[in-house]
């Protein structure tokens, strides 16, 4: 296995399989607890998820698809309708238990997170309305939550997932943070992974929409990612500082968050770098962005 720090970070494509344009799962190495795939489809194409060892949620990114999911008692069709983009808002969103097998219909763009366990729940749908939406940070570290798969959230075995919307000159994943030790009650082990996708504010022109993400090491190893991000972009943090995420002038930056660990407890804990952990004390008082929430009905405000 490479020791290069900077093995973490993979642009668009570059880990394509056959039918997927990313897969991230075991076979990367030195990656073990968490996965991706993304999936773009074209009008009557379809895409098979036949591994059974691995609980999964499937995120419409933009497009709209059916489901057919296969577990015990018997085979269902489950319909996601989706969304424009992932800057419109919430969409709803697909668990599928380990045991399961499925088949992804439609035309548009998917993402699927996963992780491996052996331990059951039941399946659920989620819809967009339901799903949480959390306003965190303030002033230029204002960003926009969806946890529809987070513990609060979702009953899974393993799998901690959100995306994150961060507004064009905003800055997100910030103070920086790690969560690779298992510290009982203020640290979560937990293996993370970053896909976004980025585009030009609502009015705005370009094909270059970017953004950027840094991380930096820990006493858990070593890691540099200082990229200029893009759609399509994956970042792996198995351990290490992580943030900023910061979306350049201009465009708006997207991000898909998956996470799971060794820890016995699902929870996301984390510990600030204590050299920028006092940049939260800064946003008291401080007005929150006031373009946010992007909604689902409207699109960008």
């Amino acid at each position: 296995m490479s020791n290069d720090p900077q093995r973490w970070f993979h642009r668009r494509g570059a880990l394509a399989q056959p039918g997927w344009e990313s897969v991230v799962n075991d076979s990367v190495p030195g990656w073990k607890y968490t996965g991706i795939r993304i999936g773009d489809l074209r009008e009557h194409d379809a895409l098979e998820l036949s591994d059974t060892g691995v609980e999964r949620i499937i995120v419409p990114l933009a497009g709209s698809f059916v489901v057919t999911h296969r577990h015990h008692p018997g085979e269902w069709h489950t319909r996601l309708h989706g969304r424009r983009s992932v800057f419109d808002g919430p969409t709803d969103v697909l668990y599928l238990p380990t045991g399961t097998t499925a088949t992804v219909e439609g035309e548009g763009k998917f993402a699927v997170a996963e992780a491996p366990t052996n331990e059951a729940r039941p399946w659920q749908y989620v819809a967009a309305a339901q799903t949480p939406v959390e306003l965190r940070g303030a002033g230029r570290s204002s960003r926009q939550v969806h946890n529809f798969g987070t513990p609060e959230s979702l009953d899974a075995s393993r799998l901690i997932v959100c995306e994150v919307i961060t507004p064009a000159e905003n800055w997100s994943s910030y103070p920086p943070h790690k969560h690779d030790e298992h510290v009982p009650g203020h640290e979560s082990r937990l293996e993370e992974i970053y896909y976004f996708e980025s585009a030009p504010v609502r009015g705005g022109r370009g094909e270059d929409a970017f953004g950027m993400f840094t991380t930096y090491s820990s006493s858990a190893g070593e890691i540099d990612i200082n990229a200029r991000v893009g759609t399509g972009d994956i970042a792996l943090v198995p351990y290490g500082y992580h943030g900023p995420a910061v979306a350049a002038p201009g465009y708006d930056l997207y991000y898909l968050n998956v996470m799971a660990g060794p820890d016995p407890e699902r929870q996301w804990r984390i510990s600030d770098d204590p050299a920028h952990a006092w940049v939260r004390d800064t946003w008291t008082g401080q007005a929150f962005d006031d373009r946010l929430p992007y909604t689902n009905q409207q699109g960008r405000h």
